[in-house]
């Protein structure tokens, strides 16, 4: 009951209801294009992680079906909507789906041969992975999400197209922003009313695809799936030697250690001896000169009486 009293509370839940939206994420790429213009002139778009399709209602509401109502347009000048996701979606109108995996880049083939060979002027990525609440760890898979997207991105959007993701705002903020900067000459955060106050999530918008100088598309392809090196190794693993130039900005992320063992975060009981006390035992090496040795000498002194002489303590101890 408290989530559905909070969902009728909330007013682009009801709106999105009375205006036909699959979800009330649609008004905050309305509101992106409000602000950005990203629809303008605007003929393939490629929608991934669509599921349930609310992007792709907007797509459609917004290119496809004032084109179809021109009298001017022909069959052919008809915008070309993808939308790609492993979950499968009712259908739209003007919209191609395509049941598929976006860290395959496998499936950036599938999305160029329906547009005939030709880039995409717009990709649109409003995926997220199921939130744990440790935002370091939804942060982190969030990029991840989003180095899959880009993989998707260099081999479909044309050179000057423009992209949208989803992304958490953390601490490695400004590590993605210099990454995305990389392939696109204007990179802006942007926060849409309609996204709630209370959610880290943001919107990367990202202008004027322009790839470095020397990047290979298919490496991105290779730190998402161990297909081998480009050398044709089969044996690929996280280390990144053999990135060269460009490529070398995306370093892939390894976690260490056994995950059956000990956990960092987690509490676990002190190790007792026999008669059920614990035994503290001393540092392997203590310091030098720490800077709380005065105090503890002061401790002595007292604990001797207070005859004792304080006064021959070392200043500089």
């Amino acid at each position: 009951m408290g989530k559905a009293s909070k969902d009728k509370r909330d007013i682009y839940y009801r709106k999105a209801k009375e205006e036909g939206w699959r979800a009330r994420s649609a008004f905050k790429l309305l509101q992106i294009d409000q602000e950005f213009s990203i629809f303008h002139g605007v003929k393939r778009v490629v929608d991934l992680c669509a599921a349930p399709g609310s992007w792709s209602q907007v797509l459609s509401r917004n290119l496809y079906v004032p084109a179809k109502q021109s009298p001017d347009c022909k069959e052919g000048d008809l915008p070309l909507i993808v939308a790609i996701d492993l979950q499968p979606m009712a259908p739209i109108e003007g919209v191609i789906q395509v049941q598929g995996d976006i860290t395959n880049a496998r499936t950036a083939e599938v999305v160029i041969r329906h547009f005939d060979g030709c880039k995409a002027d717009l990709v649109v990525c409003d995926g997220a992975p199921d939130v744990t609440g440790l935002h370091d760890m939804d942060e982190f898979v969030q990029s991840q999400l989003i180095l899959a997207a880009l993989t998707i991105v260099t081999h479909v959007l044309k050179v000057g197209g423009k992209f949208v993701a989803k992304i958490f705002r953390g601490k490695d903020t400004s590590l993605l922003y210099c990454q995305l900067k990389l392939f696109f000459s204007q990179v802006t955060f942007a926060k849409p009313k309609s996204s709630r106050n209370s959610s880290i999530e943001s919107f990367a918008v990202c202008e004027n695809y322009s790839p470095p100088e020397g990047f290979k598309e298919k490496d991105l392809y290779y730190l998402l799936e161990k297909v081998g090196t480009p050398s044709g190794a089969d044996d690929l693993d996280c280390r990144s030697g053999w990135l060269e130039g460009p490529n070398k900005v995306y370093i892939p992320f390894l976690a260490c250690g056994d995950l059956s063992g000990y956990d960092s975060d987690r509490s676990y009981p002190l190790p007792s001896t026999e008669d059920g006390s614990y035994q503290s035992l001393d540092p392997v090496q203590p310091p030098i000169a720490p800077p709380y040795k005065t105090a503890l000498e002061m401790k002595k002194v007292a604990s001797h009486g207070a005859g004792a002489d304080i006064s021959k303590l070392s200043l500089d101890s």
